[in-house]
């Protein structure tokens, strides 16, 4: 086990607080055809937004690339009721249809999911394009959050709560993805928007969280904010047993939080091209005695990235903390 150090710019960790989303007790439907009367009707639906039947192609293809299913429209909504009349209609129309409503945010989703084969495809990120849309950022020193549209890129709420010094408390270390998508992958619904945190409607909120669209279309969210650490201490620790890794990882989790580190993540690397000339490595090229033990081709290693938050005046206190517990794996 070795591990390599290296010092950076605000990250983060923590929660969704409120979620607003067109309501289903129903799961998605599979489209296999469609008529030409279901493409009538969508036309006659009055929309904030628009609906698009010809630019479409962009609308078949996601992240991974593994499925292309064409749809018949791509709805633009510039409203939450656009979506809300979209779903409904759909719903309204019950047995008489097989046209099915999949959201897309930055399409980023591996598994089709958010493809509508020959149905449609609800482009969310059209919602926080609306020169309307505006993130309400509350801050009373105790409870801070972020209003925003379930459409909207997390690196764009980054660089809006650094204005406040604040920063999400949790998201995914990729930030091109949109809210929706990372909370829950879209779904359909009755066309009902709700609102549901831990309080209100607290089934219907643990479950959308990460329920793959099964209860519906995700169209706002409060997110929880957290002062922004000026200074992050980012180290790598690579393993070549994964049992090892394992049981380290989980003595970590299981820390108090004030004397462990603030993120814990553990991921499987496949070292095609020599970890030296790769960017999660900060080795030093000089030092061969570290550097060997990772340059054969192919080889399976398991990584655990840690992070802890600091600022200028508790440095110490922040290599000690490290210390410590690199010294305890």
């Amino acid at each position: 086990m070795w591990y390599s150090t290296a010092g950076l710019l605000t990250n983060t960790t923590g929660s969704t607080i409120k979620i607003n989303l067109c309501f289903s007790n129903t799961l998605p439907l599979l489209l296999h055809n469609h008529n030409n009367h279901d493409h009538d009707h969508l036309k006659t639906l009055e929309f904030d937004g628009h609906l698009s039947f010809d630019d479409v192609d962009h609308a078949s293809k996601d992240f991974g690339n593994r499925f292309q299913y064409l749809p018949s429209a791509v709805l633009y909504p510039k409203s939450v009721s656009d979506i809300a009349t979209l779903v409904k209609h759909v719903w309204e129309m019950g047995m008489t249809t097989e046209l099915s409503v999949a959201a897309r945010g930055h399409g980023h989703s591996l598994q089709g999911q958010s493809q509508a084969h020959k149905g449609v495809v609800i482009n969310m990120e059209s919602l926080s394009e609306n020169k309307n849309s505006v993130m309400y950022i509350h801050s009373d020193g105790e409870f801070s959050y972020v209003d925003v549209y379930g459409g909207e890129l997390w690196i764009n709420i980054l660089h809006e709560t650094l204005k406040f010094g604040l920063t999400p408390k949790s998201w995914t270390d990729y930030l091109h993805l949109t809210v929706g998508g990372t909370l829950s992958n879209a779904g359909i619904s009755k066309g009902e928007v709700v609102n549901c945190s831990k309080e209100e409607n607290s089934d219907l909120f643990h479950s959308v969280l990460g329920g793959l669209g099964q209860f519906g279309i995700i169209t706002r969210a409060r997110i929880s904010l957290e002062p922004a650490p000026s200074m992050v201490k980012w180290i790598r620790v690579l393993y070549s047993d994964f049992e090892t890794f394992t049981r380290e990882q989980e003595s970590l989790i299981t820390q108090d939080q004030n004397n462990s580190f603030d993120y814990i993540e553990g991921f499987v690397i496949i070292n095609r091209t020599g970890l030296l000339n790769n960017w999660r490595s900060s080795f030093n090229p000089h030092d061969p005695s570290q550097a060997s033990q990772f340059n054969s081709d192919g080889k399976t290693l398991f990584c655990l990235e840690l992070v802890k938050y600091f600022n200028k005046d508790n440095i110490d206190m922040v290599n000690q903390v490290s210390i410590v517990n690199l010294i305890k794996l």
